[in-house]
């Protein structure tokens, strides 16, 4: 199987990268900058990014199956 890069938009990443940036301000104290919001952030995505989408592939397979026996119900 091949693997999967998550991709961003420049936009996204922009919005991102400001969000880090502020959490560290506000949550820690802390100025970083660029470079580091911009490692920080591909290591999230390369590193940690996977689990949460696969997280949400598994969730919704689950909901599908739950409507696919919602659907079998209404059968005649």
């Amino acid at each position: 199987m091949k693997k999967r890069k998550i991709e961003l938009s420049k936009e996204k990443k922009y919005a991102m990268l400001k969000s880090i940036k502020k959490f560290f301000l506000n949550e820690r104290d802390e100025e970083i900058g660029d470079l580091a919001a911009i490692l920080l952030l591909d290591f999230i995505t390369d590193k940690l990014g996977k689990e949460f989408y696969n997280k949400g592939i598994h969730d919704c397979i689950a909901q599908l199956s739950i409507n696919v026996e919602d659907l079998k119900g209404l059968e005649l």
